[in-house]
């Protein structure tokens, strides 16, 4: 079975190998890559009061790998108490140093919301580090309940170089069987590089909801969601998902 990777190249192998090893060929196609922020300035700022928040949200491994570097101090002097979204996130957390004090069940920012549902936030003071381009939810409903919420941009998601010329060479006959996306950003893409149609031949399998509703949005419908929203999660869906014999069709 032939399955397409479009995670940014640093992070593609944590996907790649389970794939590798349930017998899937695996192409590696970039659409993202990280980059630093614009103004690195509210970044380093915001990681040298760490201390004066009560919180610190993060939502990617790429935010508190970023994050981790500008701190003044070791990630587990923090006295912020941290809260992650997802299961890869808070793994992440851990390996860094932080003490991760919340992490909500499903992959979402909504969930994220609901799992403050027992603190009181009035007048708390909450950091998310985020990439460059996000969905504010998190931060809107949270400042809907009273805390003040710091906004900063931890890096940027960018388009690599060669990333066009991978896609076209990749979408086109034969086509491969599966695409796997672990983020909307690597949706929109890769759909700005090839246009949805090269796409509608191929299976598409996503990390969760947020990411699939990206998927509809260009016109297209996934065919598995993970249900644990991981990458783990991705190649579960996809093996629950494939039909028999389905990798030795070309």
């Amino acid at each position: 079975m032939r399955v397409v990777v479009t995670r940014a190249a640093h992070q593609a192998e944590e996907l790649a190998g389970p794939l590798r090893e349930l017998g899937a060929e695996v192409i590696l196609v970039p659409v993202i890559g990280i980059a630093p922020p614009a103004d690195p300035g509210p970044l380093r700022e915001a990681a040298a009061r760490a201390d004066e928040y009560d919180w610190i949200i993060f939502t990617s491994a790429n935010a508190i790998r970023v994050f981790a570097a500008e701190l003044t101090q070791s990630a587990a002097e923090c006295k912020a108490r941290v809260a992650t979204v997802g299961a890869a996130t808070r793994d992440a957390a851990g390996q860094h140093g932080f003490a991760v004090a919340l992490t909500p069940e499903h992959y979402v920012a909504e969930a994220l919301v609901e799992a403050f549902a027992g603190e009181d936030l009035n007048g708390r003071r909450i950091l998310i580090p985020s990439a460059a381009v996000t969905r504010d939810v998190a931060a809107a409903e949270l400042r809907k309940r009273g805390a003040r919420v710091d906004v900063v941009e931890a890096y940027r998601n960018v388009v690599p170089a060669e990333a066009a010329e991978r896609a076209g060479s990749v979408f086109r006959e034969p086509y491969p069987q599966w695409v796997t996306f672990a983020s909307s950003s690597a949706v929109d893409n890769l759909v700005r590089l090839i246009g949805p149609e090269p796409l509608r031949p191929v299976k598409i399998a996503t990390i969760g909801p947020v990411t699939s509703d990206t998927v509809r949005k260009h016109g297209l419908r996934e065919t598995a969601q993970a249900s644990v929203h991981t990458v783990e999660g991705i190649v579960e869906a996809i093996r629950e998902a494939a039909e028999p014999g389905e990798g030795n069709r070309r």
